[in-house]
């Protein structure tokens, strides 16, 4: 089926394009800006050669899905999804961020423990633990935005020395999110999910914070099935995951870790199915839904038709 790999957009209105790894937003006058949530997948801050069907729809769908549950919280930058690959909200500055917490000893922060590190983004890690293990309570490890190539983990006091953000305002982001992803742990425990790990990123609208991007989807975040965890941990057995670590552990074995001169591996066809499964799977057992995806021989043309109509319908 066709993906929806790249867009190049002029919508009514349009004054700027920026495409990222996986989501190309378009920013609107009047203070507002599309994401549209492209099929693209990243791993080691790379662009794979191929697309996967059904991905940008899961991860808009669970983003937008999430948005709303947490909006008590922290004011958010959605203002509606006029399509399954679509997010239009506010514009705002963002803040360059990632709020990056941890629950689990797992993923990035155990390839850390492995290596003998004991210190994570300024945060000191208990002796004796093993992979997966649950951290006594969870730790915030923040990275750099960057605008191209690799994010990089820095240190509350690093960030305070560049001064990134005022002390005070830190101070919201981290009570924020450590407030969202106790939201997000008590709705993956309704699933029978445990989130182990997720980013948050935020920006400023008239000085106030909000909550941007997407949000505790399978990019962004990493699940685990709560049923026979500690069983498995007791007996040293591996965690299955709902994340994309998956693709990154394939593409280790494929000797490709984003490092200079390396190649990135072309995916298989049989691969890409996996993978589009994995994404589609984790929608389900995350919201809890069904999940029917938006098939079309057009899809940019739908996006674009969709988009327009929607800012035909609300003018500033």
């Amino acid at each position: 089926m066709n993906t929806l790999s790249s867009t190049r957009f002029n919508f009514t209105g349009q004054t700027h394009a920026y495409h990222g790894k996986v989501r190309d937003m378009y920013t609107l006058e009047h203070g507002r800006m599309v994401a549209v949530v492209s099929d693209r997948i990243s791993a080691f801050d790379v662009i794979l050669p191929q697309g996967i069907p059904f991905k940008g729809e899961v991860l808009n769908r669970i983003a937008s899905h999430f948005l709303d549950a947490v909006s008590d919280i922290v004011p958010t930058w959605k203002l509606a999804t006029p399509h399954p690959s679509v997010t239009i909200g506010h514009t705002c500055e963002p803040i360059r961020l990632e709020m990056v917490i941890r629950g689990y000893l797992t993923g990035h922060a155990w390839r850390t423990y492995k290596s003998g590190e004991r210190i994570l983004c300024g945060v000191e890690l208990p002796e004796g633990m093993r992979e997966h293990d649950r951290f006594p309570e969870p730790i915030i490890t923040p990275a750099t935005k960057a605008e191209a190539g690799h994010d990089e983990d820095i240190s509350r006091e690093d960030i305070l020395k560049r001064g990134i953000v005022s002390p005070e305002r830190y101070a919201e982001l981290e009570r924020v999110t450590r407030a969202l992803f106790a939201r997000g742990t008590e709705m993956a425990a309704e699933q029978g999910l445990i989130l182990v790990d997720t980013k948050y990123e935020f920006g400023l609208r008239n000085g106030e914070l909000m909550l941007i991007d997407e949000i505790h989807t399978p990019d962004s975040s990493r699940y685990f099935i709560a049923e026979g965890y500690e069983e498995r941990q007791a007996a040293g057995e591996a965690q299955p995951q709902l994340s994309k670590e998956f693709v990154r552990e394939w593409l280790m074995a494929h000797d490709f870790m984003g490092k200079e001169g390396q190649t990135v591996p072309d995916l298989p066809d049989e691969f890409v199915r996996v993978v589009s499964g994995r994404y589609i799977e984790l929608f389900e057992r995350v919201t809890g839904m069904p999940f029917e995806g938006h098939q079309t021989d057009d899809p940019a043309g739908d996006v674009e038709r969709a988009v327009e109509s929607w800012i035909a319908e609300n003018p500033a």
